[in-house]
């Protein structure tokens, strides 16, 4: 397995480098104890209520394009505090991603209220996005009505020599990704526009998008 280690202090006084050290030494204790795989080593100094941290999107960016698969931090202050703490827990269970803390020696075990919490969020999330699809639903069978051909507008816009691929808007695709939505996501997404793809297909689409 590949882990990301991040490493964080609130203020970028000399004397608070000696944490980031000890933080980074402890870490990659932690890290051989499990046999991880260090993808990368992010430290930075800034304060955990603050989301907007070049550290957590180059963190992030690894778990979205599957170069990594656990995060490393001494404890759950480290990634963050308040509300942006639980963003970020959000963010990172729809990525799949198993956090390990020095201060538990293993596995992230969240407190009741957090794990209450994020509950809510999901359940919540859940129902946003049966909302979201089925107004694109509702819009588009009342295209359909009106006289739009999805099959005429959209066939064989993204035809590979040799057989006929999925189609789909892959700049939509980018557009969101830009957002940080998953690929589960963007999949669900495109399903409800009516364009029949998988979370696997999305990826390798997209991964195929940079590659050109």
């Amino acid at each position: 397995m590949k882990a990301v280690i991040y490493c964080r202090v609130s203020t970028d006084k000399k004397t608070q480098e000696t944490s980031l050290h000890r933080q980074k030494e402890e870490l990659i204790k932690l890290a051989d104890n499990y046999q991880f795989i260090i993808a990368d080593c992010i430290q930075e100094q800034a304060s955990g209520y603050d989301i907007n941290r070049d550290g957590i999107f180059r963190m992030l960016d690894y778990f979205s394009d599957h170069q990594a698969d656990s995060l490393l931090i001494q404890d759950e202050t480290r990634l963050g505090r308040g509300n942006s703490k639980i963003a970020l827990f959000h963010q990172l269970q729809k990525l799949g991603v198993s956090i390990y803390t020095v201060q538990q020696n293993g596995e992230l075990e969240l407190s009741e209220s957090d794990s209450m919490v994020l509950k809510i969020l999901s359940i919540v999330e859940e129902y946003q996005r049966q909302i979201h699809n089925t107004k694109i639903k509702r819009g588009m069978k009342r295209a359909v009505d009106g006289g739009f051909n999805p099959e005429k507008n959209l066939s064989n816009r993204d035809l590979a020599p040799g057989k006929t691929r999925k189609s789909f808007p892959i700049q939509e695709v980018v557009r969101l990704r830009q957002n940080n939505m998953t690929f589960r996501d963007i999949a669900d997404t495109l399903n409800g526009l009516g364009y029949s793809v998988s979370k696997a297909t999305v990826h390798r689409r997209y991964q195929e998008y940079h590659n050109t």
